[in-house]
């Protein structure tokens, strides 16, 4: 069954102020989730977290503990973890406990958490791999590349010269000020306005209960 599910995540990998506490360990472990206080229990964001898994998602079966992992980071939020195919040394992904298949469909608030965690993760991946650069990422979406869809972000460290993006050597056009242009930031805030997000939501809840 070991052997089973670490196929499973190597074939389904691909190619984040509070408390930094890493996990102890440096083995491919295997974990039930973290338990929870009774405070934590109280919290509505913990108690989604912990009822909100998908069986057939790698990243929730990390999460449960029926799949290893190179752990390096957990809270009752998120996890970071070594990725499987890593772009450069020290790749890691910022992973939510709760399931959500895409960055634009998860709550703010754990966008937030997730993202509160960068400034210690990075920093420390960069000092254990001599790193002084990294590239904060996230492929949302199929088009942009995107294959596990389980909301993550990719901790990649960088060095000089390192040649990682192809695109970095590309030239970069400027931005036109011209009438087109102006139509798109005008399109763009038209469909940031509170009325605008206020029906999209409730379409998506319409959709959601047809389902």
């Amino acid at each position: 069954m070991e052997k089973a599910s670490r196929r499973v995540t190597i074939l389904s990998s691909h190619l984040r102020q509070t408390r930094f506490n890493p996990v102890q360990s440096v083995q491919p472990v295997f974990g039930s989730p973290s338990s929870s206080s009774s405070s934590d229990s109280q919290n509505p964001l913990t108690h989604s977290l912990n009822h909100n898994f998908q069986h057939d998602c790698v990243f929730c079966k990390i999460i449960r503990g029926d799949a290893p992992s190179f752990k390096l980071y957990e809270d009752d939020t998120c996890i970071c973890i070594l990725d499987t195919y890593p772009l450069s040394h020290g790749h890691s992904l910022i992973i939510p406990k709760s399931h959500f298949p895409s960055l634009d469909a998860t709550p703010p608030s754990v966008i937030a958490s997730m993202c509160s965690k960068v400034p210690s993760i990075s920093n420390a991946i960069m000092k254990a791999t001599g790193c002084n650069s990294f590239n904060l990422l996230v492929n949302n979406g199929k088009a942009a590349g995107q294959v596990i869809f389980h909301t993550h972000m990719h901790v990649i460290p960088r060095k000089a010269y390192d040649c990682l993006w192809t695109s970095e050597s590309l030239r970069r056009l400027p931005l036109n000020l011209d009438e087109e242009t102006s139509q798109l930031a005008a399109r763009v805030q038209e469909q940031m306005l509170p009325s605008k997000v206020s029906h999209d939501r409730k379409n998506e809840d319409y959709c959601s209960n047809k389902d």
